[in-house]
């Protein structure tokens, strides 16, 4: 569970800190994404179990929070793997 929280720690100062010409997913968040993070999960990544992801990059406290509508810095899916990997989470 730590090692997640690593990862989730990581994923967060990622969105936070990727400069605009850095590799990264920009995604624009739904209105109908506001209380299912699964559906951006799904969109960005085709894998809906991401939505921790998603979670960690909004900065979002709980499953509970709303997603207010947003620019999201998120991880590609290969460097999201090679976190995982680093953070021995795969």
């Amino acid at each position: 569970m730590l090692t997640e929280a690593r990862l989730y720690a990581k994923i967060r100062q990622f969105a936070l800190e990727t400069p605009s010409w850095g590799t990264a997913i920009r995604y624009h968040s739904k209105p109908d994404e506001r209380y299912d993070l699964t559906l951006i999960a799904r969109r960005v990544y085709g894998l809906p179990e991401e939505w921790p992801v998603i979670m960690a990059a909004a900065g979002l406290q709980s499953v509970d929070e709303p997603l207010n509508e947003q620019l999201l810095v998120l991880p590609t899916l290969s460097q999201l793997q090679t976190l995982k990997r680093f953070y021995k989470v795969i």
